[in-house]
């Protein structure tokens, strides 16, 4: 039904930057919201930011400013740079879209796969 790419996870040093993008396909009749959760072993998936279809965001409140999410509404996608990098935010980071299918009234969620995100030096 919907499909989730996300890419531009990896390795970096402490202080350097990394972005994310986050494709969605599929039977996709409109998109409520997109956003980005992270996961670090042991941890709870936590909120890392979101955005809404009329360009809303929030952001968790580790974030402080050091990232920036953002959309292109017209390709599905959600991007997110992320800047000032520490290594506690190493984790695996999810995509996560709300969506409206063809043919059907209520909103869906769904996740991608993850993608890694490591920051050491």
């Amino acid at each position: 039904q919907v499909q989730l790419v996300e890419s531009g996870g990896g390795l970096v040093q402490p202080g350097g930057s990394l972005s994310l993008s986050c494709v969605a396909s599929g039977s996709i009749f409109s998109i409520n919201a997109m956003a980005w959760y992270r996961q670090a072993p042991g941890n709870q998936r936590e909120l890392v930011a979101a955005i809404t279809s009329g360009g809303s965001t929030n952001y968790g409140d580790f974030v402080k400013g050091r990232f920036t999410i953002s959309a292109d509404n017209a390709k599905n996608t959600v991007y997110l740079q992320m800047n000032s990098l520490k290594p506690e935010d190493t984790a695996v980071y999810y995509c996560n879209v709300d969506v409206v299918l063809r043919g059907y009234f209520l909103s869906r969620s769904y996740w991608g796969q993850g993608t890694q995100v490591t920051v050491s030096s």
